[in-house]
């Protein structure tokens, strides 16, 4: 019996192998050769011709050559700590160490480099990794927060060397590449369009003299991009990459911002030679030309840079430029943003003379301007006082007035208000109605009228006068604010 068991139980495992083997083949679960494995369609969907081909060879070869020229800034810096008021905190006069890194361009063979002043302010140690996995302390050149660039240098030599381009001849809709270290990953090329030129008005530098006239580019800039390099598919570097419009982690949602590689290119030469900016200035305060602006002056269509104020003794006011002057072209080219004008004038040194093209009382004329050193402590000016016969010959009866079809009054100044706003002629806006065009243009309460289309105003009846004269067209207003800021503003008269 004992024998007989076992010879059934041997017969059973037997049965199970022959009836496992046949229930695999059954299901296919032979496994073949790696030879014999196919995987995916045999050819590609599609069969890329010589154009196409020969444009992304374009990408590869740009990001071959231009990366070795990119390196990776690391910086250390001391904040105040934040303990430091408390008298009972043991570590309360130690400094607050901080840690950060950016890009940089390599600019010259013996180891200059660009990079944002953001980058490196207030760094107490800078380093650079090259692209041969060296690292070099860095020392600061120079910085230039008004452009947000500074140049730094290491002690090398036969390093490879970007070539920098002319950013003045980008166009909207060409292919860009931005190269850099962002979020600590080395070398990243990302590619895209440039989406705009002279992009400014954006308060990233927190300076009313900063220069704002970004190149916009919708290549992927993200945090540690700064400084790297924008380029165009020659492989020239036409920007310096600045900042980035960010989500509220701080990292890329679409569009970043690059500085034109030729305001740089000026702006390094100075820092290597004297270490600082020697930079120009007009001398002006300026606006941009709307269509109301336009048709009060008799220009045909918005264009130029309105003058709103002169810098006192600045070179402005030395060349025969007039407040309400329209500056049409600046050596020969047009300009019609305020910053564009700040860019191209960054670019120049004190005492460069510049040709500017202007609008006044309707025809062009020509001005040189011999650039001035920015002045600290300069001032607006403010227009000389008339004699008392001259401000009381228009003093009337009426002391108040309305305009309900532009939709806002106004009042003679006491001498108490002339004496608080500077002023010795001028009629205060009391009040704005809401949603009228007088709102749409940016008229408020507690700001003076000093002049109509260019005519001194001294009581209501001067302003009735001459928005009487206007119906059916437009009126340049010349307005100031409690703080002394001078700025016009047209505003179209019904009829």
């Amino acid at each position: 019996m004992k024998y007989k068991g076992i010879l059934g139980a041997v017969v059973l495992v037997f049965v199970g192998i022959i009836f496992g083997a046949i229930l695999v083949s059954g299901f296919g679960i032979v496994r073949p050769s790696l030879a014999d494995i196919n995987l995916g369609a045999s050819n590609p969907p599609v069969t890329l011709d010589a154009n196409a081909t020969s444009f992304s060879k374009a990408f590869i070869e740009v990001a071959e050559k231009v990366t070795p020229t990119i390196v990776r800034v690391s910086v250390v810096s001391e904040k105040e700590n934040p303990h430091s008021d408390f008298w009972f905190f043991p570590f309360k006069d130690m400094p607050k160490e901080q840690r950060g890194s950016g890009s940089g361009i390599i600019i010259s063979d013996d180891g200059y480099i660009i990079t944002n002043n953001h980058v490196v302010e207030n760094a107490t140690k800078v380093t650079v990794d090259i692209f041969d996995k060296r690292t070099f302390e860095a020392k600061v050149v120079g910085t230039d927060p008004l452009t947000d660039l500074a140049v730094i240098k290491i002690e090398a030599a036969n390093l490879p060397t970007a070539y920098l381009g002319n950013s003045d001849d980008l166009k909207v809709g060409q292919w860009v590449m931005a190269i850099g270290n962002p979020l600590a990953l080395s070398s990243t090329v990302t590619a895209g369009i440039v989406s705009a030129l002279g992009r400014g008005n954006l308060r990233l530098i927190n300076d009313s003299y900063g220069v704002e006239n970004f190149i916009q580019t919708d290549a992927a800039i993200n945090p540690g991009n700064s400084g790297g390099a924008l380029v165009d598919l020659s492989g020239a570097v036409i920007g310096v990459n600045s900042a980035i419009a960010a989500s509220n982690s701080g990292t890329y949602i679409g569009y970043g911002f690059a500085i034109p590689i030729n305001l740089a290119k000026s702006v390094a030469k100075d820092l290597i030679a004297h270490g600082k900016i020697s930079r120009g200035y007009i001398g002006v305060n300026i606006g941009e030309v709307d269509d109301a602006i336009a048709k009060s002056l008799g220009l045909d269509k918005p264009k130029g840079i309105i003058i709103q104020g002169l810098v006192e003794g600045g070179a402005a006011s030395k060349a025969d430029i007039k407040e309400g002057d329209v500056i049409l072209k600046v050596d020969g080219k047009e300009v019609n943003q305020p910053n564009q004008l700040q860019g191209y004038v960054a670019s120049k040194s004190a005492g460069t003379t510049i040709k500017l093209t202007l609008f006044r009382d309707g025809k062009e004329i020509e001005r040189n301007v011999t650039l001035k050193a920015r002045d600290e402590d300069a001032k607006t000016e403010i227009a000389a006082k008339e004699d008392d016969s001259e401000s009381e010959k228009s003093e009337s009866k009426a002391s108040t007035a309305q305009f309900d079809d532009i939709g806002f009054s106004v009042a003679n100044l006491s001498s108490k208000q002339k004496a608080d706003y500077k002023v010795d002629h001028g009629v205060l806006i009391t009040n704005v109605k809401q949603f009228s065009k007088a709102e749409d243009r940016q008229l408020a309460k507690d700001l003076v009228i000093l002049e109509a289309d260019k005519k001194k105003i001294y009581s209501v009846n001067d302003l009735k006068n001459v928005i009487k004269d206007k119906k059916g067209s437009a009126v340049l207003l010349k307005l100031q604010t409690k703080d002394g800021v001078n700025f016009f503003r047209g505003i179209e008269i019904p009829d």
